[in-house]
């Protein structure tokens, strides 16, 4: 079997994007960045795909004024063409609509700055430390039509410090994301996870027991 053609849609600088290009850069990686998507012509992700000698693709949601269906078809005509199997979002800021998000069903990853299902939508950075989070984290998740709510593939913790700032906490998550996102598109892209009454099994993956308990005790 051949790598899966892989599309990451971007908004921005595309940092989990640059870490799934450079995972895919080893040939034994199951999956290959076919092709980069952004809703922003100035997003600076695109230039990085450039360099890496990826396709890039522009589509403006301007030109398609509130209809957002008449977007995600254009989208999806895009993907077609690419002849797309797997689609990752990385800091893409759009909601998609539930007939697009349907026809990527359990193909479809996004990956979110906290561990769902806490801290859903914007600020979850702000928002663990003003709860006075102990761990914090990660989530890599299917897509599904209600926002941060698909089933979880994979997550990474790291410590809440006491001195931690937004910019400390979501600069060590960071590093978390560009780990597990990798890991997450080879388990999808191998076949080796499976959804059965919305969790994640994943097969033949012996998963460790490494989770701590913060502060220990």
């Amino acid at each position: 079997m051949g790598r899966k053609r892989v599309a990451v849609l971007i908004s921005g600088r595309g940092s989990n994007m640059a870490a799934l290009i450079e995972a895919a850069k080893d040939t034994r990686y199951p999956a290959a960045i076919a092709l980069v998507v952004s809703n922003k012509a100035d997003a600076a992700g695109l230039a990085v795909a450039r360099a890496a000698g990826i396709r890039t693709e522009v589509i403006d949601p301007a030109v398609f004024g509130k209809d957002r269906a008449a977007f995600d078809a254009a989208l999806q005509g895009v993907l077609v063409e690419h002849r797309i199997e797997i689609v990752c979002l990385a800091g893409f800021m759009r909601l998609l609509t539930p007939g697009f998000v349907d026809q990527w069903r359990n193909r479809m990853l996004n990956i979110h700055p906290a561990l769902l299902p806490a801290f859903k939508g914007l600020d979850t950075h702000k928002r663990a430390l003003a709860a006075g989070a102990k761990i914090h984290g990660a989530t890599v998740h299917f897509v599904v039509a209600e926002m941060d709510a698909g089933p979880i593939v994979m997550q990474g913790a790291v410590a809440v410090q006491d001195d931690d700032t937004e910019t400390t906490l979501s600069s060590r998550v960071l590093k978390v994301e560009h780990k597990i996102y990798p890991l997450a598109l080879r388990l999808l892209s191998e076949g080796r996870i499976r959804v059965e009454h919305g969790r994640c099994l994943i097969d033949g993956v012996a998963v460790p027991d490494t989770a701590q308990l913060v502060p220990l005790v």
